[in-house]
């Protein structure tokens, strides 16, 4: 599974609070930015979770 953020992104930052290990904030660009180009498999469910519950849809998953 791939994930990504789209420019959507609207930095309010739960995504990086439900799942830290996969999602950073940039402070420059003022966003969230993916920290693998696969996503672990025991971080999955949580990357799912935190694209549903994302308010801007800006978190893209690619099977």
């Amino acid at each position: 599974m791939k994930a990504r953020i789209t420019k959507q992104c609207m930095g309010d930052r739960n995504c990086n609070h439900l799942c830290p290990e996969v999602f950073q904030y940039d402070e420059d660009q003022l966003l969230s930015v993916v920290q693998f180009d696969l996503i672990p498999e025991k971080y999955e469910s949580l990357v799912r979770r935190a694209a549903e519950e994302c308010g801007a849809d800006a978190i893209e998953i690619e099977e």
